[in-house]
């Protein structure tokens, strides 16, 4: 298609809507608008004509006005509430310092669509070229309670800090990474961006959503929003929650009770290695004794650990480490008087414990030493001496409980 065709057939233009839908309500919370060309017969997308670097971005500006114009009007003429999402790149908004689309916006204001309704999606991808212009736009289009979403986050992780300052509502995150990325490491990548949701008070969007398993991975790292063709295609209709592709609210509840079985299968585990340590308690005989004191642990996480060793309450270790190799257990002396109160969460655990006297279980982590992805089962001997026992992967690749 000649990008001079399309702009000069401007009637032959039409948008698509692809819900938003919502992790709260289950229900079409927006739509993000896309472009279709009638050539030959056919609508085809303009995905293309967007993309490429060639066509004047004057051009593109046009089109994607006449789009944001058809949008609006269908919004408002079919009474539909929720956002619409928008998309334009850092040089279409850097025309005419981004006037066109601002005048636009306040016009249908006066016609009634509110302007927090509105949210523009540029990508991260933008933050290379051009940032303080960009940001001092984003942040003055703020101002009219327009929202901000940054669409492929993830993609560079230089832009961490960009993001933080110009603390968008919305991050978009594409679920193909789920298929692209080593499945750990993407992991590592969702833990960052979660914990950077939390701190600058913005949403998580799940995108390109096609399979079962994305909308399931969604579901469990916190989006607030789901958009893909597992739920709904794009569509010249403004569609709602009944047009959806499936029913979210029966997904979300399989999901639920998955969850709740794996998290009871967890606990009682927990709850019989706190039964096991009781059972062998009065063989404690402090400090000075507890190599011997680990010997009798051993018999009884043969099958679970590979490492076990205690620590007082701030941190040193008091006995050797046990080590398992091949079948048998040994001990590495040298690792006595190690100091670990330094590692993250370590000393509020071990508080947590001499107040609670119960077990605790870690996060999944991967271990410096073997580089496998291991959880620790902690419990308290006395107010002053914490058993640690590091749980092998090969346990808890046979109990998916522990792999969550």
């Amino acid at each position: 298609m000649d990008p001079l065709d399309i702009v000069s057939h401007l009637h032959k233009i039409k948008p698509v809507y692809q819900p938003v839908i919502s992790a709260i309500k289950h229900d079409v919370a927006g739509y993000e608008v896309l472009g279709r060309f009638y050539y030959e017969n056919e609508w085809r997308s303009l995905g293309e004509f967007f993309q490429d670097t060639e066509v004047p971005e004057e051009f593109k500006v046009e089109v994607d006005q006449h789009l944001l114009h058809l949008a609006l009007s269908d919004m408002l003429s079919h009474h539909k509430k929720g956002y619409l999402f928008i998309n334009r790149n850092a040089k279409q908004l850097m025309i005419n310092n981004g006037e066109d689309l601002l005048e636009t916006l306040l016009l249908f204001e006066q016609k009634g669509f509110a302007m927090n309704r509105v949210v523009i999606e540029v990508t991260e991808h933008d933050f290379d070229e051009e940032f303080e212009e960009l940001s001092h736009l984003l942040l003055y289009y703020k101002t009219f309670g327009i929202q901000v979403a940054i669409d492929h986050v993830g993609a560079k992780s230089s832009n961490i800090d960009r993001i933080r300052q110009l603390e968008p509502h919305i991050l978009k995150i594409d679920t193909k990474s789920i298929r692209t990325h080593n499945s750990e490491g993407f992991q590592d990548i969702m833990y960052s961006l979660s914990m950077l949701a939390q701190r600058i008070g913005a949403a998580l969007l799940f995108e390109n959503i096609e399979e079962d398993f994305q909308l399931h991975f969604a579901w469990k790292h916190g989006g607030r929003y789901y958009q893909g063709f597992y739920l709904a295609k794009p569509s010249f209709e403004l569609l709602s929650k009944d047009d959806l592709s499936l029913n979210l609210t029966s997904k979300v509840a399989a999901y639920i009770e998955r969850e709740k079985s794996l998290i009871e299968n967890r606990l009682t585990l927990v709850t019989s290695w706190e039964h096991k340590v009781k059972g062998i308690l009065s063989k404690w005989e402090g400090p000075k004794k507890v190599d011997s004191f680990i010997d009798w642990v051993t018999d009884q996480f043969d099958n679970e650990s590979f490492r076990m060793f205690v620590c007082n309450s701030d941190g040193q270790q008091v006995s050797s480490n046990f080590r398992k190799r091949k079948e048998s257990w040994e001990l590495e002396p040298h690792k006595k008087g190690s100091n670990w109160a330094f590692r993250p969460y370590f000393l509020e655990n071990v508080m947590q414990m001499k107040i609670s006297n119960k077990g605790m279980l870690s996060d999944i982590y991967s271990d410096i030493e073997t580089k496998h992805m291991i959880r620790t089962f902690s419990y308290p001997l006395t107010d002053q001496h914490f058993l640690f026992i590091d749980l092998q992967y090969s346990f808890m690749y046979d109990h998916e409980c522990l792999l969550i």
